[in-house]
């Protein structure tokens, strides 16, 4: 990959409080990188960009206070926050949309994903020590070759995202974005949150709800876990660790 021209640095990114940042120009995904200082420390708060031309990688560090089960549902926050951060420097009237649980869409193509990680020994019944957001998007298919042979993907360039200044303005609006989302989570439950997000997943019904673990309960008692679903990561290659082209 192309190391980023993006001039934004730690000094000159705002962040609310409660972040720190890391700004990573390594090879390793941000969401690798969150979850190992996670593991070694008490990392809370700890907000990775990885610097990259062709990709937008950033993750987030988060300390859940209730078991496994249920704390995995912080992962709606996230993908909440990241899409209202993208929508902040999209073309108007194109809505950022997700395909259940993770896959982030924008105009009909694949853009990339988000990803959330705990603790590997942690029980579904036990607090884990914390959880790792990630959220990782296709930012140009400069390199990618001849764009007819990647129709099913897209870039933020190619959409015509406002990103003169660098991806270090989507960093600066995802953290208010998800200080915002924990805010709304504690004020009005996390039911507010999931409204949030089932306004953008494409092809559910207007009863379609998230039970208290998280899965997806449409109309007549169908659905979707969770889990299986996160574990799945349709959006990513396993080949190379980034967004399906």
């Amino acid at each position: 990959m192309v190391p980023s021209p993006d001039h934004l640095t730690h000094s000159s990114l705002a962040l609310p409080p409660a972040f720190s940042l890391r700004v990573s120009d390594g090879a390793d995904s941000a969401f690798d990188e969150a979850c190992r200082s996670a593991a070694a420390d008490d990392a809370t708060g700890l907000l990775v960009w990885r610097r990259n031309a062709a990709l937008l990688d950033l993750a987030v560090v988060l300390s859940p206070d209730e078991p496994l089960s249920t704390a995995r549902r912080a992962f709606f926050a996230g993908m909440v926050a990241f899409a209202e951060a993208l929508g902040a420097h999209a073309p108007p009237e194109i809505p950022v949309m997700v395909d259940w649980p993770d896959t982030i869409r924008f105009d009909g193509a694949r853009l990339g994903g988000g990803r959330l990680g705990w603790p590997a020994a942690c029980s579904e019944d036990d607090v884990p020590e914390w959880l790792v957001f990630s959220a990782l998007v296709i930012a140009s298919k400069a390199e990618a070759g001849d764009p007819g042979l990647t129709p099913d993907s897209t870039s933020l360039e190619n959409e015509g995202f406002a990103l003169e200044e660098g991806h270090g303005r989507v960093v600066e609006s995802f953290a208010r974005h998800l200080t915002k989302a924990f805010a709304l989570w504690e004020e009005d439950g996390f039911e507010a949150i999931g409204r949030r997000y089932l306004t953008r997943l494409a092809d559910v019904g207007p009863d379609a709800r998230l039970d208290p673990r998280g899965d997806l309960i449409e109309e007549g008692g169908a659905g979707h876990t969770l889990v299986p679903g996160l574990a799945k990561m349709a959006w990513r290659d396993p080949r190379t660790g980034e967004p399906l082209l």
